[in-house]
């Protein structure tokens, strides 16, 4: 072997290692589990639909069709008509734009509200501690739908970001519970007190060292919250306390159709329809990442 070839065998490797950190194996194995895989298309499929099938629709939010009341579905109106001639299709893909925008935000919020209440409780202890837990425990008993129906005078005719902020005022406490149990745990951990020894604040330490430690836990309660904002959004605008006229949701629209089920029946199934696959999507998804995030879990023994 010449000393040229030598050489070249012997130099390193210019080809950079593949990254093979912990967010990448967990993205490999959540992508790799295929409850996720299937949920993910079927949202992601609802959502090109939600958005993209108003653009081919022949009628508008609005537009009402006098020579077609109650009609049923046809090349013209594909879900067909409601009881005063508007295209239930298009109503139904706007509906289900504000189902999930409403389901996604609550569930953010929801998520963030409860880590920041159970991370400085659990952190802190004491007075404030008990301060956030009897906040906590006091909406815990509180009867959501008494809420909303003391509330609904007040909020009705509000734009739909109001309701969203009262679904995330609804759901937050038991994860700030189970937040509050990791934080008493973490808090004792050797990153954490080599961060307070060096003189690192409190908030600092809650926000780059706690939290992100419990980054899966809150990234499955987002997933689980999402259908469950879906369902109480549902529920509640079935009550008539939900989201409002002229503007439309999932709910609202199964509410209108429930009326005439059985005589026209295109005005309940579709909407009905598309709520129970979102929700099944997302629940999906929920439980993949679930079973990929959580160690204790029988697939990672």
């Amino acid at each position: 072997m010449s000393i040229a070839t030598e050489r070249e065998a012997q130099a390193p490797d210019d080809t950079p290692p593949a990254i093979t950190g912990r967010w990448s194996s967990l993205a490999k194995e959540v992508l790799g589990t295929p409850r996720v895989v299937v949920g993910l298309v079927i949202i992601g499929a609802l959502v090109v639909m939600a958005w993209v099938g108003p653009l081919f629709s022949p009628w508008e939010f609005d537009e009402r069709d006098f020579f077609a009341f109650r009609s049923p579905p046809s090349a013209e109106h594909w879900f067909g008509t409601n009881t005063t001639g508007r295209d239930v299709f298009h109503m139904t893909m706007v509906g289900l734009q504000r189902s999930i925008v409403i389901g996604l935000c609550a569930a953010v919020a929801t998520t963030v509200v409860a880590a920041i209440v159970g991370a400085f409780a659990g952190y802190y202890l004491g007075p404030t501690d008990r301060v956030l837990m009897w906040i906590t425990d006091l909406f815990l008993v509180l009867p959501q739908f008494l809420i909303l129906a003391i509330l609904y005078p007040v909020l009705r005719g509000s734009e739909w970001p109001v309701f969203v902020i009262l679904l995330a005022a609804l759901m937050w406490m038991v994860t700030a519970k189970m937040v509050r149990g990791m934080t008493i745990s973490l808090k004792e951990r050797e990153y954490v007190l080599a961060a307070r020894y060096m003189g690192v604040s409190s908030g600092r330490i809650i926000l780059r060292h706690i939290l992100p430690n419990m980054s899966s836990l809150l990234i499955v309660d987002i997933t689980i919250n999402v259908s469950s904002a879906i369902i109480l959004e549902t529920a509640l605008s079935y009550f008539g306390f939900g989201v409002q006229p002229p503007d439309v949701t999932l709910g609202s629209l199964i509410a209108e159709g429930s009326r005439q089920a059985l005589a026209f029946p295109w005005t309940f199934w579709f909407c009905t329809g598309l709520l129970i696959l979102l929700v099944l999507a997302v629940n999906l998804v929920g439980d993949g990442l679930r079973d990929a995030l959580d160690p204790h879990s029988r697939r990672r023994s």
